[in-house]
């Protein structure tokens, strides 16, 4: 007897995954890149496009974390950063999501993040206490020099929209060139700027997916969907 398997799918132009991938315009694509997929075909090198996307999501977790954390956490912050905002959240999602997709698939987690971690622990801005255990404890350097460090790893749009709101600075660099800087008073600050601009983001996005899903799916079905969404929400709940 065959088995079937219920698989949810899109159809995406290639420029739109990359300009979503790199700039976090609608914080959708990229943010299903930042947990572990299965890619099929790969025509555009996406796995190495998409190393800018893990990286900025590393730096945007740190910032929201405290100076202390474990590998878990930082997992979870990465995987959360994607439901910021998502408005199906706030009554048709399991409540334990972001945990039981961490828990589930810890180890992909693992090889798709320990490149930056190890880079990070190298240059001494992150110390493990207990190596090769995901249990260790981690600590971060906080400072403000750090924090300008994580700030411009942040995406180019994401940046310019922090620099709007926080003020912008000039800087020569030796090259001659002359970069916009965000200007940085603390670090809990940058860190608001930041979870404000990811959230509205995301709530427009998912607020567009929500209609384009239904219009797509059709009245009967969209019902359906949402009612098992509703369902399982209730459940996480009690």
């Amino acid at each position: 007897m065959n088995s079937f398997q219920m698989l949810k799918y899109g159809v995406v132009r290639m420029h739109d995954l990359v300009q979503d991938v790199l700039h976090w315009e609608r914080f959708y694509l990229c943010g299903r890149l930042q947990k572990p997929v299965h890619i099929l075909v790969d025509n555009l090198d996406i796995g190495d496009v998409n190393s800018v996307n893990l990286r900025a999501a590393v730096s945007a977790a740190l910032l929201l974390l405290p100076s202390k954390f474990t590998e878990v956490d930082l997992y979870s912050k990465i995987c959360s950063l994607s439901y910021m905002g998502d408005l199906r959240m706030l009554f048709a999602e399991d409540k334990n999501k972001v945990k039981r997709i961490v828990e589930g698939q810890f180890g992909l987690f693992q090889s798709m993040y320990k490149p930056f971690l190890k880079e990070y622990e190298a240059k001494e801005l992150l110390t493990f206490s207990l190596p090769n255990s995901h249990q260790a404890t981690i600590s971060q350097d906080r400072s403000l020099s750090m924090t300008h460090s994580l700030v411009h790893s942040l995406p180019p749009l994401v940046r310019r929209k922090m620099g709007m709101k926080l003020g912008e600075m000039q800087v020569l660099k030796d090259s001659g060139r002359v970069l916009h800087e965000v200007v940085i008073g603390s670090r809990e600050e940058a860190a608001r700027s930041m979870q404000k601009i990811i959230r509205r983001t995301v709530m427009v996005s998912s607020a567009r997916q929500a209609v384009s899903g239904f219009l797509a799916a059709g009245g009967i079905n969209a019902t359906r969907y949402l009612a098992n969404k509703v369902r399982k929400a209730w459940k996480s709940w009690k």
